[in-house]
This record gives C-alpha cells, structure tokens and sequence, in this order.
C-alpha cells in the first residue's frame, strides 16, 4: 500500500479500534464472548502497552497491533530481550492490501531499535492466514513454547530473531 501510515493510536479511536479488533477476529473464527471483550478494549492496551494503527491517506482505520514488553500487563511469553506483539488485526475490508505485513514490519524495526534480540509472539491455531503471513516474514515456530491461557484453547507460538 503506498498511502499507509502506521502510527500511535489516538484516544478518540479507541472504541473504534476495539470494533475493528473483535471484527478482524470474528472473521478468523470463533471467538468467545469474553476475550472479545478484551479484544474491545482497546483504552486498557493503550493505557499499558503501545497501541499503534495502520491508516489510510483520509485517516481511516485500517489494522491495528499491540506491542508488549516483558512483564507488563499484556505480555504473554515475552522475556528480558524480546519485544512481543498481539492483537494484530486488520479490518475485513481492508485485508489483502499489506497491511498486515506493515504492521509487523513496524514492530520488528521498533524491536531492532530497541535492541531486542527475538519478536515473538501467540496466536490461535484457528489464524492460518496469520500463519501464513509469519512464516513468510521468516518468523519460526516455537512449539516448545506453545501454550493454554484456558482449558481447550491451545495456542501456538513464533519467533523471529533479529
């Protein structure tokens, strides 16, 4: 996409964001009622991780990530080194276009920046278009790491080191 910014969320597109969010996850599959409530809450990642966006030239919501350091409130399998990312979501509308990819590509120059050593991440084993995605952008699977947040979810993980 030529004409996509990535930049921090603004407070007035919270609730907008959190919509995009559970909507972008609806369309992977089945989400339970509780994590789209969490998913919706985009105020609460705001407040306590970086919440960024991916707009178009009229501004208009596109995808949106989280990104995580080691032992804050959202960080799920990060350590001391690895930034992490969640949440990433890219409107229905919107999909096909990069910027899913751009999104990414952000986090991983963000992480580099930063000095991270590794991205990592965790996703539902139900996101084959994710996963596709990830492993394109040379990010490995890290099934040792996988892991349940509750009984009959399972979650798989990646890495990238940089």
């Amino acid at each position: 996409m030529s004409e996509l910014t990535i930049r921090p969320a603004h407070m007035s597109e919270l609730s907008a964001i959190g919509a995009l969010t559970v909507a972008a996850y609806r369309a992977d599959g089945t989400v339970s009622d509780s994590y789209a409530l969490r998913l919706a809450d985009a105020a609460a990642r705001s407040a306590e991780a970086d919440l960024l966006v991916a707009v178009d030239a009229e501004d208009n919501l596109l995808g949106t990530v989280t990104v995580v350091r080691p032992g804050s409130p959202w960080s799920e399998i990060s350590v001391a080194g690895q930034l992490e990312f969640r949440m990433l979501a890219v409107a229905p509308s919107a999909r096909g276009r990069g910027v899913g990819e751009a999104l990414v590509r952000h986090v991983l120059n963000q992480a580099a920046e930063e000095g991270s050593k590794a991205v990592v991440l965790s996703s539902s084993q139900t996101m084959e278009a994710a996963h596709r995605l990830y492993e394109r952008m040379g990010f490995q699977r890290t099934p040792e790491a996988d892991w349940s947040p509750v009984p009959g979810l399972q979650l798989i993980t990646y890495r990238l080191d940089l």
